[in-house]
């Protein structure tokens, strides 16, 4: 338990942030998962699109401070590089 009123308040906002991050991080998740099954159906039209959606879904998180950037350079390398072969198909 808080034994100030600083405490407190500090204790209020961490609720309030780790609410925040959870749902910053799920939308990112999400739109990673939605672009490699886009890339997995093999919808050449669509694909591009949906990558660019998680391509800046991901930096949004490391400008937060979610995640780090170069997890962040990972996973856009890695959808791009499907992207790619997608594209040579």
């Amino acid at each position: 338990m808080a034994n100030t009123k600083s405490a407190e308040k500090a204790a209020r906002q961490a609720v309030k942030h780790r609410a925040r991050n959870v749902a910053l991080r799920s939308r990112s998740r999400s739109a990673i998962r939605e672009a490699v099954e886009t890339i997995a159906k093999g919808d050449k039209a669509a694909a591009p699109a949906v990558v660019r959606k998680a391509a800046s879904s991901v930096d949004s998180m490391v400008n937060k401070g979610l995640v780090h950037r170069n997890k962040a350079s990972r996973h856009k390398k890695r959808l791009a590089a499907k992207l790619k072969k997608l594209a040579g198909k």
